[in-house]
């Protein structure tokens, strides 16, 4: 059985990686996870600085799902090259970084601060709030999504995957705008917009009164999202969004990923990853599919 997957010219030993935000670089999960496993691990988003994130409360649980405004907290470049980075090192899975940033030049000082460190690959998370814009996501404008990507793309050593909102009308525009601008790869989906109220209270129950909706609820539209974008571009994709078990995984590898990632579901199971790797090898034995390069849609 063969599950291993080239990508970007890395071989990832399985199409598994733990999506950015959900994993932090694996030291929570250590314990819980042979990291050694994985295909794969995006970071949790770095910038060139460190950010505090929003208010709390900041997370709040859903129907089939979570909503987060956790704010991309994070401790700075300087940090994570001194600390997670020695970390990730002694593992065997292929690392990638999200990076962040308020303005094109953040993105840009950030890679160009993590061009030389042991790294594989560097995905943007375009979603960010473009401060110089009022504050709208980079994602849902193609002009300046492929800014983003263009500028990274100008001055990284590495691979760049840009990794797309879904809180736009049409997912392959941006696609189609990220491809065009020399993105390598493009990654969906990010979380839906959502919102919860607490009726008791009659008060927004996040401190940011919105916030990023992931988990089951959205499965069936990244695959959706997944489906229209591997049609619409040449580049490979990495595909997430409500994956919590092997039929889940598969679905987006049927629908056009490449790589599949995993987020949400860890937060309740942490070895949950491992289990659908299992799972997966299982069901393509059963259907006589000796090779996950050849599991591909039918029509």
């Amino acid at each position: 059985m063969n599950m291993s997957v080239d990508f970007l010219g890395k071989t990832f030993k399985n199409p598994i990686v733990m999506a950015s935000g959900t994993f932090g670089s694996g030291m929570e999960y250590s314990g819980f996870v042979d990291l050694n496993r994985l295909g794969g691990i995006v970071t949790k988003g770095v910038s060139i600085t460190p950010w505090e994130g929003n208010d709390a409360p900041r997370i709040a649980e859903t129907r089939s799902g979570m909503l987060n405004a956790i704010g991309l907290q994070n401790p700075g470049a300087e940090v994570f090259a001194g600390r997670d980075i020695p970390f990730l090192s002694d593992f065997d899975t292929v690392k990638i970084v999200n990076l962040c940033g308020h303005t094109v030049d953040e993105y840009v000082q950030v890679a160009e601060r993590l061009n030389d460190e042991p790294v594989d690959m560097f995905e943007l998370n375009i979603s960010c709030p473009n401060v110089k814009e009022g504050g709208i996501g980079f994602g849902t404008d193609p002009e300046a999504a492929a800014g983003v990507v263009s500028a990274v793309k100008k001055i990284s050593k590495k691979p760049v995957i840009a990794k797309l909102s879904p809180n736009v009308t049409d997912i392959t525009v941006i696609a189609k705008a990220v491809e065009a601008a020399g993105a390598d790869a493009v990654s969906l989906i990010n979380t839906i917009t959502g919102m919860k109220i607490d009726v008791n209270k009659r008060r927004p129950v996040l401190a940011n009164v919105t916030g990023g909706l992931s988990g089951p609820a959205i499965h069936p539209v990244a695959v959706r999202m997944c489906y229209q974008v591997s049609r619409a571009v040449d580049i490979p994709i990495i595909g997430g969004g409500g994956v919590d078990d092997a039929e889940s995984a598969l679905e987006m590898i049927l629908a056009g990923a490449s790589l599949v990632s995993i987020g949400t579901a860890t937060f309740s199971r942490p070895d949950i990853c491992l289990g659908i790797i299992s799972d997966m090898e299982t069901f393509l034995l059963v259907h006589d599919c000796m090779d996950i390069k050849d599991f591909k849609l039918l029509f």
